[in-house]
C-alpha cells in the first residue's frame, strides 16, 4: 500500500477521520442510517452523548455536507435530522465497521460493552 499524498499533500483519509472526528458523529450516522430522525430521538439513541456534544456534532454534521437539517415552522419547533446524499455515502463503511464490531466481539467477548 503506497503511503505517498497525492500531490496536493492533502490524505484523503486523514481527511475522513477529520470529518468523523468524534465517536458521537460514527453513532449518529449510525442511527440515521435508519432514516430520519427528530433531535430527542437521536438524543435517547446515542447513549451519554451530552445535549451540548450532540448540538455541536449536528451543526458540524451539517456544515461539512453529511445531514440534512430540516425546520418546520410549528408550535412547539420540530426539527428533523437525516443523511445527505454526501452522509448516504458512508452506508457501506458503517456497514463494514458494525461488520468488523460483531466479528471482534464474537473472539473476545470479554471486550463486550454497551456504547
Amino acid at each position: 500500500m503506497s503511503r505517498e499524498l497525492p500531490e496536493d499533500g492533502i490524505c484523503p483519509v486523514a481527511t475522513t477521520i477529520q470529518l468523523l472526528s468524534s465517536k458521537w458523529k460514527i453513532l449518529i450516522l449510525r442511527d440515521l442510517l435508519d432514516g430520519t430522525c427528530r433531535y430527542s430521538d437521536l438524543r435517547r439513541s446515542v447513549k451519554g452523548i451530552s445535549q451540548k456534544m450532540l448540538t455541536q456534532s449536528l451543526r458540524e454534521m451539517e456544515a461539512d455536507g453529511l445531514v440534512d437539517r430540516k425546520a418546520y415552522p410549528e408550535v412547539p419547533p420540530r426539527v428533523e435530522y437525516s443523511l445527505s446524499k454526501l452522509g448516504n455515502s458512508m452506508r457501506p463503511i458503517i456497514k463494514v465497521m458494525r461488520k468488523w464490531g460483531n466479528d471482534y466481539l464474537e473472539e473476545y467477548p470479554e471486550k463486550r460493552k454497551a456504547v
